[in-house]
C-alpha cells in the first residue's frame, strides 16, 4: 500500500473550463483535495465526472497557505528562479501541489512559504490543467516504479513486464530481464 497524498492549490484561476479540466484529473489520479483561492472560479460544467461528490474541494480561499495539512509540502509548481526541472524532481510523500493563475505567476506571497519548486522543462507557457496533469501523471509514474522488490513481489513484476511487452506486440522469444546481483 502506497503512503503519502497529494493535493492541488490554484491560485486565483481565471477559466472554469480550466478548473473542471483539473478536477476531473484530482480524481483521476487520486488526489486528495482541491483547494481554489480568489473569486474567479464558480462550478460549471467542465467538470463531467462531478468531481466534487468524490472529493473534498475547498474554494474561494483567501489564501491557500492556511490549508496546508499537517506534515505536508507545499509546492510551487511554476517558471521560476531556482526550481527543480520536473523530470529531476523527487515528490514528497505528502505534497500540496500550488499552481498559478492562467493569466499570473505565483509570487512572493506564495514562493515565500513553498518548502519547494518545480517547473516543467519547455519552451513556452503550458495550459494550466495540462500542467497539473503531467505533475500528477510523474508522480504516479515515480512512485510505480519506486516500488521495491522483494520476495513477495518479484514474480508479480516480472508477470507485468511480460504483460506490458505482450501488449507491444514485442515477439515471446528472445526476452531477457537483467537482475542486478546485491550490492552491500
Amino acid at each position: 500500500m502506497k503512503q503519502g497524498f497529494a493535493g492541488i492549490g490554484l491560485d486565483n484561476p481565471k477559466t472554469n473550463t480550466n478548473v473542471g479540466g483539473i478536477l476531473r484529473l484530482a480524481k483521476n489520479y487520486d488526489a486528495k483535495f482541491v483547494a481554489i483561492s480568489g473569486r474567479r472560479y464558480s462550478r460549471q460544467a467542465a467538470d463531467t465526472m462531478k468531481s466534487y461528490r468524490h472529493i473534498p474541494i475547498f474554494h474561494h480561499l483567501d489564501s491557500l497557505h492556511d490549508i496546508i495539512p499537517y506534515d505536508c509540502i507545499p509546492v510551487a509548481v511554476d517558471l521560476v528562479a531556482n526550481a527543480t526541472s520536473l523530470p529531476n524532481f523527487t515528490h514528497p510523500k505528502r505534497a500540496f501541489y500550488i499552481f498559478g493563475a492562467e493569466d499570473a505567476t505565483l509570487g512572493k506571497r506564495i514562493l515565500d512559504w513553498c518548502d519547494a519548486r518545480v517547473y516543467i522543462p519547455t519552451d513556452r507557457c503550458m495550459n494550466l490543467a495540462v500542467t497539473v496533469g503531467i505533475v500528477l501523471y510523474d508522480r504516479m509514474v515515480k512512485r510505480e516504479l519506486s516500488v521495491a522488490l522483494t520476495k513477495a513481489n518479484v514474480l508479480e513484476k516480472i508477470v507485468d513486464c511480460a504483460q506490458v511487452l505482450d501488449e507491444q506486440n514485442i515477439p515471446g522469444t528472445g526476452r531477457f530481464m537483467v537482475i542486478p546481483a546485491r550490492t552491500h
